[in-house]
């Protein structure tokens, strides 16, 4: 390729890639410092919310209906008990979600959530499932807080993103030279301009990861035809009313946890209460692959084993590749830090802008002035 037409090729990328990182600055910075935040999601809840965690010496072995007379009595009236999660490997409290009365107007039902000492049974916290300072990072990683739109915008942000960090791959590269040039750290007269080719250079892969697979979440229609099965839609696309869980069951949960006994493949994980639309008591055991769920149901006590565990859709293989989910230590930190580097980048990219803005200004003016030649 001639001289001339790279030199085309790598002004048009510089201006798609100086451009990407100028109009989405604002963007990017809040969901890549948010994504950074959440994969410590376990420990920003407990840092966040240490009451929630003090709990005394024991595992849960009090009966399951005595954790949700517990926070039935702490609930607001028309809140009904709907699961208890039982604390991973015997540490931490018992949480128990209920389901909120219907909102006015509709949309996104509500759960308020009970923390309990599974010694005692006691009320350690209480709140609504869209309170809180870690719920405030999650709706702002995947909406930016905006109603409706939120998720197409930042699912658009991944995008472009995506596209940056193949232009600026292309721009990392030497022009004249060897590759190792690219690695030098004085590429530039300016400490700036060599942080941002070298961190972009070092970031671009997990960035590009993060980029492709957000934008993956944000668009799960477009992308579950590359599902190898799809679930058949339901109901002809009507939309069904919330399920509400039983007030009154003809089962107790210990006499349907004792049913589900002989099928656990592992400690005891969930236990979600009947509905009105799904009248079974669903009682999920841990299980490699995920969770085993047997279902009994209420009226008749009819044990439903567990099915054998399904092959990862690809869709949750992009969700664990993209918040770390069971990925392990390692992945988790290259998420961090494939997090925190792009704020950076918007802020040297910016500055860098700035700056040349600055020097072409005064370059201007000198030849305005006729001490330089145009």
């Amino acid at each position: 390729m001639a001289q001339s037409t790279v030199m085309r090729l790598r002004g048009i990328w510089f201006s798609v890639h100086k451009w990407v990182g100028l109009l989405l600055a604002v963007l990017i910075i809040p969901i890549s410092l948010t994504g950074s935040a959440l994969v410590w999601h376990d420990w920003l809840d407990e840092t966040l919310n240490p009451q929630r965690y003090a709990v005394k010496s024991g595992e849960a072995a009090l009966p399951a209906s005595a954790y949700a007379a517990a926070a039935q009595a702490a609930l607001a009236p028309g809140e009904q008990v709907a699961s208890i999660r039982y604390p991973e490997g015997g540490a931490g409290p018992v949480m128990v979600s209920a389901m909120q009365s219907p909102r006015e107007g509709g949309g996104r039902p509500l759960r308020t959530n009970v923390w309990l000492d599974p010694a005692d049974a006691r009320v350690l916290d209480t709140a609504s499932s869209d309170a809180g300072g870690v719920r405030v990072l999650h709706v702002l990683h995947g909406s930016l807080m905006v109603p409706g739109w939120g998720r197409t915008i930042v699912g658009w942000v991944g995008v472009f993103m995506f596209v940056s960090c193949l232009t600026g791959i292309w721009l990392w590269w030497p022009v004249t030279g060897s590759v190792r040039r690219g690695f030098r750290w004085k590429r530039q007269n300016s400490t700036n301009a060599n942080l941002h080719h070298q961190m972009g250079f070092w970031i671009m892969v997990p960035l590009a990861m993060l980029s492709f697979t957000g934008f993956w979440i944000s668009f799960p229609s477009v992308f579950s035809q590359f599902e190898a099965t799809r679930p058949a839609p339901k109901g002809g696309g009507a939309r069904r009313a919330t399920p509400r869980p039983l007030a009154r069951t003809a089962m107790m949960p210990e006499a349907a946890l004792a049913a589900a006994r002989p099928h656990a493949t592992g400690e005891l994980v969930t236990i979600t209460w009947p509905t009105d639309q799904a009248p079974e008591w669903k009682i999920a055991f841990a299980r490699a692959g995920g969770p085993a769920e047997v279902e009994i149901a209420d009226a008749s006590g009819e044990v439903t084993p567990p099915r054998p565990p399904r092959p990862e859709t690809t869709a949750r293989t992009m969700r664990r590749w993209h918040d770390g989910t069971g990925m392990g230590l390692g992945w988790q930190i290259v998420i961090f830090v494939g997090g925190i580097i792009p704020a950076l980048l918007a802020i040297t990219g910016i500055v860098m802008w700035l700056r040349s803005r600055g020097w072409r200004s005064k370059l201007a003016e000198k030849r305005k002035a006729g001490k330089l030649k145009p």
